[in-house]
């Protein structure tokens, strides 16, 4: 099944966090608390605004994203649990880090 999320809402899929600490405790399933990140898999097309104008979304499928803990709404399409949610309630896209450049 293919969905597509309309106006300025996004899906996204949860990214599990680690079972274990830094420190090697490994965390029960009962004690891990949702995790706030996670995979943008579809976008809408985008919010009119006072005009009429689309204004286009800032985000793309396949990007890594952090979210309010109770943020959006919990869907099971497919047998897989995703979140529905407005692009206003992502705080900010994770990108990759690129190492720096050394001075020649």
């Amino acid at each position: 099944m293919k969905f597509r999320p309309l106006h300025d809402r996004v899906v996204v899929k949860r990214i599990d966090a680690e079972e274990k600490t830094k420190g090697g405790i490994i965390i029960p399933d009962t004690a891990k608390e949702k995790p706030q990140e996670g995979e943008v898999v579809a976008v809408g097309p985008g919010a009119r605004d006072e005009a009429g104008k689309l204004v286009p979304l800032d985000l793309k499928a396949g990007d890594r994203v952090l979210f309010g803990k109770w943020s959006g709404t919990e869907v099971k399409l497919d047998g897989e649990d995703l979140l529905i949610m407005k692009e206003s309630d992502i705080m900010g896209v994770i990108e990759a880090a690129t190492p720096l450049k050394q001075a020649a």
